[in-house]
């Protein structure tokens, strides 16, 4: 359902003042977004509820999730030499449902030190890491060993486990005493 000018700009002020919290009563907004009657609230309401930007939970509404999702193009785009998008369509996603990041079950750390290099994951990046106590050989972890925390891979070999880290100058770490596995990393996160 398409919105007029007037119900998206309602809208976009909606999200930057309340962002995920759950919306105010039709008094409130009308007063803190300066109408005189709390019907122009609700008619408001009417239309974004249909258009599925907002949802009601109980007697209380708030803006659904997917809407605070960053747009990705599913195009290709060359890093290399400038080329024509081979798709323009437009999707959005949540990058809390992608990562699971709201989940109890989910921390971000950032990385400190430059072990994990050689697989794209720089000191200062965050590493987004999904709480478990078991992991495959090659994938990557946040590990305990010998009551330490670091970020390396898991490797099973031999009837062996031990991390590897991803850079040449490092050697690989056998525990001496123990090695826990916290959580499997699942993304990084860059600023630039």
């Amino acid at each position: 359902m398409k919105l007029t000018s007037k119900q998206q700009e309602f809208f976009e002020n909606l999200k930057s003042v309340y962002g995920k919290d759950y919306l105010p009563s039709f008094e409130i907004l009308a007063q803190n977004f300066g109408f005189k009657h709390k019907n122009s609230i609700l008619q408001y309401f009417k239309k974004l509820e249909q258009a599925e930007l907002i949802l009601k939970e109980g007697r209380r509404y708030k803006i659904t999730p997917s809407e605070f999702g960053a747009r990705i193009f599913t195009g290709k785009v060359r890093a290399g030499f400038a080329s024509a998008i081979e798709d323009d369509f437009e999707e959005r996603i949540s990058l809390d449902k992608k990562f699971q990041i709201n989940s109890p079950s989910t921390f971000i750390f950032t990385v400190s030190g430059d072990s994990m290099v050689d697989l794209g994951i720089f000191e200062g990046d965050s590493v987004i890491v999904r709480k478990c106590s078991e992991a495959n050989s090659g994938d990557i972890v946040l590990a305990i060993l010998d009551g330490a925390f670091t970020l390396k891979t898991l490797i099973k070999e031999h009837g062996k486990t031990f991390l590897r880290a991803a850079n040449k100058k490092y050697k690989d770490m056998y525990p001496e005493t123990s090695l826990s596995i916290f959580g499997v990393v699942t993304g990084v996160i860059r600023e630039v």
